[in-house]
């Protein structure tokens, strides 16, 4: 598998993007995730934070299934000032 080089939130396209190496990259539609989860505000706050502040940790989380369940048992951690 190519190595990560780069993971950022790209705010003109919405998009938390990831680069690998070999030239390849995948970019997730942040807005499209959040429509696809049934979430509360707190659970939606959560979400952004991670979107601005750990886009690596909310990538990896989208890609293997587990972003609602972290926000089921964690929305509340993070709040938009942190």
């Amino acid at each position: 598998m190519n190595e990560l080089i780069s993971c950022e939130f790209n705010i003109d396209t919405a998009c938390v993007e990831l680069r690998y190496a070999g030239g390849g990259g995948i970019n997730i539609y942040c807005p499209g995730v959040e429509d696809s989860l049934d979430t509360t505000l707190s659970m939606r706050t959560e979400m952004d934070w991670l979107i601005y502040n750990a886009p690596l940790e909310y990538a990896r989380m989208v890609l293997d299934g587990t972003l609602e369940g972290y926000l089921r048992e964690g929305s509340g951690m993070h709040d938009l000032e942190d």
